[in-house]
């Protein structure tokens, strides 16, 4: 799961829905999609980083999309909030892992 998560914040963000025109992943654009386009991880690419953003727009709320970002330049952060037991910590963890098992899904 951990890895999922790290192989997620390298793409993301968007304010912006749009339906792929031949029938294949939601594209969007914004912020985890930027990060996700400026990160250095090898699988990231525009319609990937867009498909996560689409996700995210649909299962995050634009905090919840703006600490995520976080996860993109530190990804050990995940990690800490996965473990905290700060209320707060693990509602957002729970709406991350939500999102994270969602993208998967969507885009493959």
């Amino acid at each position: 799961m951990f890895g999922l998560i790290v192989t997620l914040s390298a793409c993301g963000g968007a304010n912006r829905f749009e339906g792929d025109p031949r029938g294949g992943r939601p594209m969007a654009s914004g912020p985890i999609s930027d990060a996700c386009l400026a990160s250095d991880r090898r699988a990231r690419s525009p319609a990937l980083c867009g498909c996560i953003q689409a996700v995210a727009n649909q299962t995050l709320s634009g905090a919840e999309q703006r600490r995520a970002i976080g996860f993109y330049r530190d990804p050990h952060s995940a990690q800490e909030v996965r473990t905290s037991t700060r209320p707060g910590d693990q509602r957002f963890w729970t709406a991350y892992t939500a999102y994270a098992e969602r993208a998967e899904q969507v885009c493959r």
